[in-house]
């Protein structure tokens, strides 16, 4: 393979079917999280599972460039990928660390979150000195100490080989304005920071506190802290039971879009059938594309048999038939011109016509992070 034919295989794909990143969207959603944040309070992108699939080499960077510098990740992996592309600042992993890949976290100049009391000691008898955060379980019961075990809490402070930079813990509900879901909310923040009043009372340093994601910084400001870790809104996307609450209370714009191209074009007969299993059955005769794109891609094939669709022409093209591996059909009846070569967005706009990425996602019986982390590697990033 020549230089010239390697050099051009991200643009073949991309003919195919890729992925759109808009990073003034992003730089947006940056300067309007941050605004919405008290003084002293620092913004940690959340850019874990490759910034939920949008490409977290270039979503760091970008995000560098425009202030940020706290990261999170998933593994000591992901961090490495950061370091080694030139990102500096704070790098938390949220993920376990398996005592074998603790040497890593030193050399990288790593944080990690202490998951629990054995945790914190299988890190500490790797013998490498690291930063870390100790998760604290407000009542979530996933991760972290218990917060009225204050006495394992302190043991983290006698392990020589940690040092404790932070102090975390995460919420269950903040997304939901249910009354007792709302209580319980409360009731986490409360032992968080009683858990907190009591270290400094023992004059023990916690760090950076830090309790808040993405919904927590929406709907429970005054539990800011020092530190949030937001994700799924920096790219402007939640659900779509919570969209107008999000931009109710904090404006964001989408940053991903998802596109492919139309390759064929066909007229079907009344009674005739689409795709695997025959559960499109045409009505009468209807004008059938074929998009390059399928659920090896990311497109859920849940999505086949309801309402789904995509735009082509500014026009809405419902899905029809069970979704393939490298395709998907849409009846195209009522669209004049529609030829291979044409533009079919799933997730975005096209010109006056929008699909949020969260409708794409309820219509697949899912959510929008399971949507993003779901698009498929093979699918070109392009950074606009």
């Amino acid at each position: 393979m020549n230089n010239n034919t390697k050099n051009n295989i991200p643009l073949l794909e991309s003919k195919r079917a890729w992925v759109e990143v808009d990073l003034k969207a992003l730089s947006y959603n940056v300067a309007s999280l941050t605004n919405s944040l008290p003084i002293g309070c620092e913004l940690m992108a959340v850019v874990k599972t490759n910034a939920y699939g949008i490409g977290a080499k270039a979503i760091a960077a970008h995000l560098w460039s425009v202030g940020v510098k706290s990261f999170a990740v998933s593994s000591v992996f992901e961090g490495i990928q950061l370091r080694e592309n030139g990102l500096g600042g704070e790098i938390l992993i949220l993920g376990y660390t398996h005592p074998n890949d603790v040497k890593y976290l030193n050399e990288y100049n790593l944080k990690q979150l202490v998951l629990d009391e054995a945790h914190a000691a299988e890190l500490n008898d790797a013998g490498h000195k690291i930063g870390v955060h100790i998760g604290i379980d407000t009542g979530m019961h996933r991760l972290g100490i218990n917060h009225a075990n204050i006495a394992g809490i302190e043991r983290i402070y006698t392990l020589e080989n940690l040092t404790v930079e932070g102090i975390s813990s995460h919420l269950s509900v903040s997304d939901s304005f249910v009354p007792d879901d709302i209580e319980f909310t409360k009731t986490q923040i409360n032992n968080f920071a009683d858990t907190i009043e009591t270290l400094k009372s023992k004059n023990y340093d916690v760090g950076k506190r830090n309790i808040l994601s993405s919904f927590g910084v929406i709907n429970y400001p005054d539990a800011a802290f020092e530190l949030v870790r937001v994700g799924i809104a920096l790219y402007g996307l939640v659900d779509s039971d919570k969209r107008s609450q999000l931009k109710q209370n904090l404006p964001v714009k989408p940053v991903v879009s998802l596109k492919a191209h139309v390759v064929s074009v066909r007229l079907v007969e009344a009674g005739e059938s689409v795709s695997y299993g025959r559960l499109f059955k045409a009505e009468k005769p209807t004008k059938v594309a074929t998009i390059s794109i399928g659920y090896a891609d990311g497109v859920p094939r849940s999505i086949s048999g309801k309402n789904g669709y995509c735009i082509i022409r500014e026009k809405r093209a419902p899905i029809i038939g069970r979704v393939c591996m490298d395709w998907l059909m849409v009846d195209v009846t009522g669209i004049e011109l529609v030829a291979p070569g044409d533009t079919a967005t799933l997730i975005g706009k096209d010109g006056d016509k929008e699909i949020h990425c969260e409708d794409f996602a309820e219509i697949c019986g899912t959510i929008t992070n399971e949507i993003l982390c779901g698009i498929s590697k093979r699918l070109p990033r392009i950074y606009v």
